[in-house]
């Protein structure tokens, strides 16, 4: 089957963050400084999600973000990475807040379907503030450990 333009069943905010997603990791050598790490998903069913946070003064100054996923995921992770980083960072509390809801409210919505696809962003960016949490002793920031599970 041969997709036309107008047969795209995203927003155009979706489509812009997909073909030219924000933050995203091109070269290793971009989070030799980054102080906190996520991954998420499975490699087998063909979802990972990982995600590298800069944290200094207690906001989040840079992000990076590499995935093996869909459509959806890229443009969600793209977008949550382009409202972690405005208005010169977002702080931790804050980020720990922000749900699949509000990075698809920002994006326009997704199609049914592909819903599942925009956690996988938010729970990268909460297994990466745990690690930051960790190696920092910070025990003040409410953040759970990442749950290993199979994503499908």
């Amino acid at each position: 089957m041969k997709l036309e333009g107008n047969d795209w069943i995203y927003s155009k905010k979706v489509k812009e963050h997909f073909i030219k997603p924000k933050n995203f990791l091109k070269n290793q050598k971009e989070i030799k400084d980054f102080n906190g790490h996520g991954s998420v998903g499975n490699i087998k069913c063909g979802d990972l999600m990982e995600m590298w946070i800069k944290v200094k003064n207690n906001k989040i100054i840079n992000v990076k973000w590499k995935t093996f996923g869909c459509a959806s995921a890229i443009a969600s992770t793209s977008m949550l990475s382009e409202m972690l980083l405005e208005k010169g960072g977002m702080q931790l509390e804050k980020a720990l807040k922000i749900t699949g809801k509000d990075i698809m409210d920002r994006l326009g919505g997704l199609p049914a379907i592909k819903i599942h696809c925009s956690v996988l962003g938010d729970q990268a960016l909460r297994a990466a503030i745990y690690d930051y949490a960790q190696k920092n002793k910070r025990t003040e920031l409410s953040v759970e450990k990442p749950i290993e599970e199979e994503h499908h």
